[in-house]
């Protein structure tokens, strides 16, 4: 793991608490990589499943595979609290199901989108069936490879099924004194990028009003919601040193979901 100065961490932190990317930067499709293995319906852009998440019209239940390197697994509080986000959003009276899988290290220090969607490709075993819908999650033991000066990124969503997170970078920058708590930035950064797959903001679950941050396009304009991007400030970072939850939807961003077949 990488030694970061007491001063960086404290400067990145809001970061962490924000898990700020415009995810559509990253899309990649089956088109765009000539991949053809039966697998297609899991290899389209971010939001283009929204509906199919969201609601139970054809698929009633959820399958999560959370994949991770040794040491780099995210705690079981952020994968409660993630399975709780879904259940109170979609529809899928089928339940949700949450399977676990370690990996070998890639040996990777930083990783690019060609890198993850290799390690996808490699490794996932979950993908659609005739009622079950599948996502994938990557918990990676390195950096994002686009990661320059204090422009940290902590994951990204990246497919309508797939994203990642940098559990490498959030656990360097979490849990000491000075830091927030790694339960909340994990349930922070997961939820946010999930929100981009479940087509916020204006990605796939459209807009009921106007709410899109002009400045940061994909992301809304509310300071308070967890799809919010902001940069980092004195009083920001004193919320974050005293919370114990991670921020939640608007009433806005909520309003998308539920009129794309959410709860």
């Amino acid at each position: 793991m990488k030694n970061y100065s007491l001063k960086k961490i404290i400067a990145l932190a809001f970061l962490a608490f924000v898990a700020l990317h415009s995810c559509s930067k990253d899309d990649v499709s089956n088109t765009d990589n000539d991949i053809d293995n039966g697998h297609a319906a899991n290899q389209q852009p971010v939001g283009t499943s929204a509906n199919d998440l969201l609601s139970d019209a054809f698929f009633t239940s959820m399958v999560i595979e959370i994949a991770y390197v040794d040491g780099f697994a995210p705690t079981q509080t952020a994968i409660d609290n993630f399975v709780a986000f879904l259940e109170s959003r979609t529809f899928k009276p089928n339940g949700i199901l949450v399977v676990t899988k370690q990996l070998p290290t890639p040996g990777n220090s930083t990783y690019t989108i060609q890198d993850i969607l290799a390690i996808e490709e490699a490794n996932r075993t979950q993908y659609n069936t005739n009622n079950q819908i599948a996502v994938w999650a990557f918990f990676a033991d390195g950096e994002s490879a686009t990661n320059s000066g204090n422009n940290i990124i902590l994951g990204t969503a990246y497919r309508n099924t797939s994203f990642v997170i940098f559990e490498e970078t959030i656990q360097s920058l979490t849990g000491g004194t000075f830091e927030p708590d790694r339960d909340v930035v994990e349930t922070t950064v997961i939820t946010h990028e999930f929100g981009h797959i479940l087509g916020l903001t204006n990605l796939g679950s459209p807009m009921q009003t106007q709410h899109e941050d002009a400045d940061h396009p994909r992301h809304c304009n509310v300071e308070t919601c967890l799809m919010y991007w902001t940069t980092e400030t004195g009083s920001a970072m004193g919320d974050l040193m005293g919370t114990s939850s991670a921020p939640q939807l608007d009433a806005q961003c909520i309003a998308d979901l539920q009129a794309n077949g959410g709860k």
